[in-house]
């Protein structure tokens, strides 16, 4: 059985606006679509630098990146969703691979590490069959603290903040929010043992 589809009442918002709020939008909308090709242009032109090209990479984030800070590294190949609400903090690594899906803002915290193959996802999509028939989507946003470390292959799901000097081991997938200080490990990670007292 087949249930109309309600939109969300219009309140003047752009579908933009209401995509970074985390609100139900429209992912086809004008806007955002060229908001995603530019992001997945910048991305590319940054995917083909070589390690010698370090001024042209500090380039590139600088235009792809909402924010960058000092002494940032981040290995190709990057893939994101617009690039502008990726912020990331002084002295990051992020290995090859990283996957940020950035509908809504993600930040990562200064002199995080960040392992290979690592997927941040913001992206939500309704569990109501009729929603997503009608392409409605939402997202919400991703918070890592200073000093994290994301082992390789790590997912983190929309929603989730992950506090001040936690590491979070290979292969975990974070569903929840993790507090600061402590090592999470599985599917759903689970936090197994503090390793910052009064983190």
């Amino acid at each position: 059985m087949t249930h109309a589809v309600t939109p969300p009442e219009d309140d003047g918002r752009s579908p933009w606006e209401r995509m970074v709020a985390g609100e139900l939008y429209l992912a086809d909308d004008p806007e955002i679509v060229e908001a995603n090709r530019r992001g997945a242009d910048l991305a590319a032109a940054y995917n083909a630098t070589t390690a010698r090209d370090v001024e042209r990479r500090r380039e590139l984030l600088e235009q792809l990146l909402g924010s960058v800070g000092e002494g940032v590294e981040i290995r190709p190949p990057l893939f994101v969703d617009y690039g502008s609400q990726l912020h990331v903090g002084d002295g990051v690594f992020i290995n090859v691979g990283l996957v940020a899906l950035d509908v809504t803002p993600i930040r990562i915290g200064a002199d995080s590490q960040i392992g290979p193959n690592v997927q941040l996802l913001t992206p939500q999509h309704p569990l109501d069959a009729d929603l997503r028939r009608a392409k409605w989507e939402a997202a919400a946003p991703i918070t890592i603290g200073e000093n994290v470390w994301l082992g390789g292959g790590v997912i983190v799901c929309p929603g989730v903040t992950i506090g001040d000097h936690a590491v979070i081991g290979a292969g975990s997938v974070v569903t929840r929010d993790i507090p600061a200080g402590v090592l999470a490990v599985g599917n759903p990670a689970r936090v197994i043992r503090t390793l910052v007292d009064g983190a």
